[in-house]
């Protein structure tokens, strides 16, 4: 379903080249849930931005079912990236919407009906455990209960991958397991999850596949697999 080939990712600072990914070949299977470790600047975040063509690859390709994303025109980008769920480490929520209208908001934006947005909000909150919460402003939750509704707007358009991006990096132990296993709880759903992490201790405990990433390269990639530098 996802493949790389030949990967690299050059960016130009200050008229030199800074190598953020280099010669990155991978698979990513339907209904894998794949850790990408690694510590700071390692080009965790790189890949997922290429893998959501936030980024082109300057060298090689990055292929979804089928179609490389870099050939993807702007109008064509958005319909995409519906097919991937984004879940971020700073949570991203409108501060002056309900829980509700912040999942209601990601459906607005792609002229969802009334109907269709009733329908589904309050599903993806029951999936999620907050549909008690429908009513809360994000000042009201905690930092848990947060990445939860950011998870479900991720959820939101029924996407076949979750990109994680340090979603637990802003959590306490507690929440950061109740996060793990809603992702792993996803996942047994039938979504792909790719979660990059450079939390040694969530990455060992999970018994899953671990891509570790390094200076820009893949220096391993393991079934059940463990972080190890």
């Amino acid at each position: 379903m996802i493949e790389f080939k030949n990967v690299s990712k050059i960016y130009k600072i200050n008229g030199d080249d800074c190598v953020a990914l280099a010669d990155i070949n991978l698979e990513i299977k339907p209904q894998e849930f794949v850790s990408v470790a690694g510590p700071s600047g390692a080009g965790k975040s790189t890949l997922l931005n290429l893998l959501l063509g936030k980024e082109k690859p300057t060298e090689g390709q990055v292929i979804f079912n089928g179609h490389d994303i870099s050939l993807f025109s702007q109008d064509e980008l958005p319909a995409f990236r519906r097919r991937m769920g984004m879940v971020f480490q700073d949570f991203k929520l409108l501060s002056r919407r309900t829980v509700a209208e912040n999942i209601a908001f990601a459906m607005e934006v792609v002229d969802k009906t009334n109907e269709e947005i009733a329908e589904d909000v309050p599903q993806v909150l029951d999936l999620v455990g907050l549909a008690d919460k429908a009513g809360y402003f994000p000042h009201q939750l905690s930092g848990g209960e947060k990445q939860r509704v950011s998870i479900a707007r991720a959820l939101i358009h029924r996407p076949e991958v979750i990109l994680a991006d340090e979603p637990t990096g802003n959590l306490d132990l507690l929440n950061t397991w109740d996060v793990v296993r809603l992702l792993l709880k996803i996942n047994e759903l039938g979504t792909i999850i790719i979660l990059a992490t450079h939390d040694r201790e969530i990455i060992n405990n999970l018994n899953k596949r671990v891509i570790t990433l390094n200076k820009g390269r893949v220096i391993r990639d393991e079934e059940q697999g463990r972080y190890i530098l």
